[in-house]
């Protein structure tokens, strides 16, 4: 129990060191061009800029496309823009986040759907941890987006640099509360692999049953 304890709370301190970054002040004040009327969500300004040639997947600083940009301010129309205009929706920033990433973790429901649409894959191997969408949403409880990338295909059982699936990411950086509840009832009722252990040989349930999350116990029993 106390190994798993500082697992975990290694785990997410080194998650805080290499979560996503939406533009600072000092990114905004620097932007021009596209990354600009992104980040304000001005389409027509977008859509003059294509017309005149703009690079659509210019970056900045920190390697975020337009599209990251629109996405972290959560501008649809302007993501919407620049996909039909041929941008990358499926390019990574420095930080390995694509923009249905950046979405599912804002629990984001109407970007997540419009990133796929669009043509934002919901098996991308994103972030530092090699993981998927379904999984950092999975992590935070967002359960109605997990709903909606599952039935979208994202892959149930993808299991990441740290060992770790979507469902045993919802058991053990999850705190067994109502919308982590729904997430593994949701991750089960799809048919995701409730065997699959950690590297240390743990599963889903042992993991439920060795923080007392009794509801999660009777899902994955």
């Amino acid at each position: 129990m106390l190994r798993t304890l500082i697992v975990t709370a290694t785990v997410v301190l080194s998650a805080a060191a290499h979560a996503q970054t939406a533009p600072s002040a000092s990114d905004i004040a620097s932007y021009t061009g596209l990354h600009l009327a992104a980040h304000e969500g001005q389409v027509e300004e977008i859509n003059r800029l294509i017309a005149s040639g703009a690079d659509l997947n210019a970056r900045d600083r920190a390697g975020r496309t337009p599209a990251h940009v629109a996405a972290f301010a959560s501008h649809d129309n302007a993501v919407s823009a620049l996909a039909k205009a041929g941008a990358d929706m499926n390019a990574l920033e420095n930080r390995v986040y694509d923009v249905l990433t950046i979405a599912a973790v804002a629990n984001d429901f109407e970007l997540v759907s419009l990133a796929m649409e669009l043509g934002n894959n919901p098996d991308l191997i994103t972030s530092v941890y090699d993981g998927t969408a379904l999984i950092a949403a999975a992590h935070l409880g967002h359960h109605e987006v997990v709903a909606l990338l599952v039935a979208g295909g994202a892959p149930l059982d993808h299991v990441n640099n740290l060992g770790w699936t979507a469902l045993i990411e919802a058991v053990v950086l999850g705190n067994g509360g109502a919308d982590h509840i729904k997430t593994v009832q949701i991750l089960v009722d799809a048919g995701a692999d409730k065997a699959i252990p950690d590297r240390d040989g743990v599963t889903p349930l042992e993991h439920a049953k060795s923080r007392g999350y009794a509801e999660l116990v009777s899902i994955l029993e």
